[in-house]
């Protein structure tokens, strides 16, 4: 005869009893702890291995499923979280997935009362998709699995230790101690492993940067260059408010004295520098105005900045490419890739291996301690931050991380322009209004700018003095306002005769077209 009430050391009765007032809150708690506990010790070993260089992929797995999901995302979808999100998109990814996450381990915690076995089962898979997304990651090995598998352990003996006395979460009883004791574990252990993982080494080689006088060709940027609109975007661009897209769930803390470049593929020689190499070479200031192939007609992943750094041109001549190579394949510490012309890394243009931005050493969320900036194209196909390879090889070859993902292999920037002030849906006095903006043809420079009131003539505006044919333009147009509503449309023209498209097209595959329109009420 099979007894109905629960066993020696089973914590689950073989038949299921009704649950008491606030079982299922608790049980809910129960699961979500054991997540906690799971993420947290994971994120914690995760960031001890990284801070003793014993990991080459990205073991914490909440990072590692977002960007392997990031991995995944077509562009369609890339569009819309950066339409809708902009530069949080990626904060936006990591509470998803922690919302996600959390409803799961909740409901495996209640289905822990009645199933145990069945709730085990589900924590493991979750453990287990853990580790195939930390796997997933370049360059990983079987000890960036670690960290997940030692989780996924701790989670599982909780979950099974907690289902056996957590009814109410309100009773002072041993189940509710243990259950808010793994709760602050767990969440130490978490912020325990992002302090850690922030490396303060990284923080420290950086600071030692910055106190270091900063030799190099210094730039003359004319006065002239900004227009001091009020409202409008400045001429150059502070670092907090450049605009950052990239796939870095978690940005990369590289220690300069630790890194890296090396030059390989169809080369005469392969080339390694360090971080001393590079510092001893003749560095340069360069105006360069970098533009993301995301940008929406009107959108501000544009900006202008001062960049410090060593044409990459004299390093890749130190490895002499063959005859027949066409792309760089650019590789980041984190595993992206960009294919780039190799004419665009070797001609006259001012293509450096990056390492101060307005003056300042690289922020670390742009690519500290070297990055590279190439003008002319989109930052899908050059941009490399955190760079630490450079193969020589032909784009019959090697693709880029987002050629494959739909976007096209070479990435020129199409001409734009984009009216910043009078905002969209603003309202205006009756009389002059500065209708002002910036426009940019990188490495061909802009000739002209026009503005359309309504269905007018198209007005010459004026044009702040030309710093660079690799860096944007402001331009202002002094317009006689009426009272009613009025819409603005600005087009630009570069100094090879090229008419910036009207044709709308949207981002995907090779970058946004049309003109920027603003509505606006004159009173």
């Amino acid at each position: 005869m099979t007894s109905t009430s629960p066993t020696a050391g089973d914590p689950v009765a073989s038949t299921p009893t009704a649950a008491q007032p606030g079982s299922a809150l608790a049980d809910a708690a129960n699961g979500l702890v054991a997540g906690l506990l799971t993420v947290g010790l994971s994120t914690l070993v995760a960031a001890l291995l990284e801070g003793v260089g014993r990991t080459g992929g990205q073991a914490a797995p909440i990072a590692a499923v977002s960007s392997a999901f990031v991995d995944r995302t077509p562009p369609w979808l890339k569009d819309l979280a950066i339409a809708a999100f902009g530069t949080n998109d990626k904060r936006a990814l990591l509470v998803g997935v922690v919302v996600v996450l959390a409803a799961l381990c909740a409901l495996i915690g209640v289905l822990a009362r009645t199933r145990l076995t069945a709730a085990l089962v589900a924590f493991s898979a979750l453990g287990a998709a853990g580790v195939a997304a930390v796997l997933s990651r370049p360059d990983a090995s079987l000890l960036d699995a670690v960290p997940t598998l030692l989780g996924t352990v701790v989670g599982l003996w909780f979950l099974r230790r907690g289902t056996r006395a957590v009814d109410d979460v309100g009773a002072d009883n041993p189940a509710r101690r243990l259950l808010l004791g793994a709760a602050a574990g767990g969440s130490a252990a978490y912020v325990g492993g992002l302090l850690w993982g922030g490396s303060a080494a990284a923080t420290a080689s950086r600071e030692a940067i910055a106190r270091a006088p900063a030799r190099a060709t210094k730039i003359s940027v004319p006065a002239g260059a900004d227009l001091r609109i009020s409202g409008a975007t400045p001429f150059i661009v502070p670092n907090d408010d450049f605009y950052r897209i990239d796939t870095a769930i978690v940005v990369p803390r590289l220690n300069a004295d630790e890194w890296r470049l090396r030059v390989t593929g169809m080369v005469e020689r392969e080339v390694e520098i360090d971080w001393n190499t590079l510092q001893d070479k003749p560095m340069r200031e360069s105006l360069v105005t970098l533009t993301c192939v995301s940008n929406e007609v009107g959108g501000d992943l544009v900006g202008n900045a001062v960049w410090t750094g060593w044409p990459v041109r004299e390093l890749l001549a130190q490895a002499g490419p063959r005859l027949g190579a066409d792309m760089v394949l650019q590789t980041s510490a984190d595993g992206w890739t960009c294919g780039t012309p190799l004419t665009a890394m070797t001609d006259d243009r001012n293509a450096l291996l990056a390492v101060r931005m307005n003056g300042e050493p690289l922020p670390f969320e742009h690519g500290f301690p070297v990055r590279l900036v190439v003008p002319g194209l989109y930052g899908y196909v050059s941009a490399c931050k955190w760079v630490t390879e450079l193969k020589v090889t032909t784009f019959a070859e090697d693709v880029g991380y987002w050629t494959p993902r739909g976007w096209s292999a070479e990435g020129p920037i199409k001409t734009s322009s984009r009216i910043d002030v009078p905002r969209s849906g603003a309202t205006v006095p009756a009389g002059r209004v500065a209708v002002a903006g910036v426009a940019w043809a990188q490495h061909r420079g802009i000739a002209e700018v026009a503005v359309q009131v309504d269905d007018g003539p198209w007005e010459p505006a004026r044009l702040a003095a030309d710093a660079s044919i690799d860096a944007w333009r402001q331009w202002v147009l002094d317009w006689d306002a009426t009272p009613g509503s009025h819409t603005l449309r600005v087009r630009a023209r570069d100094m090879r005769g090229t008419l910036q498209s009207a044709d709308v097209r949207p981002p995907a595959p090779n970058g946004a077209e049309g003109l920027h329109t603003v509505t606006v009420r004159v009173e």
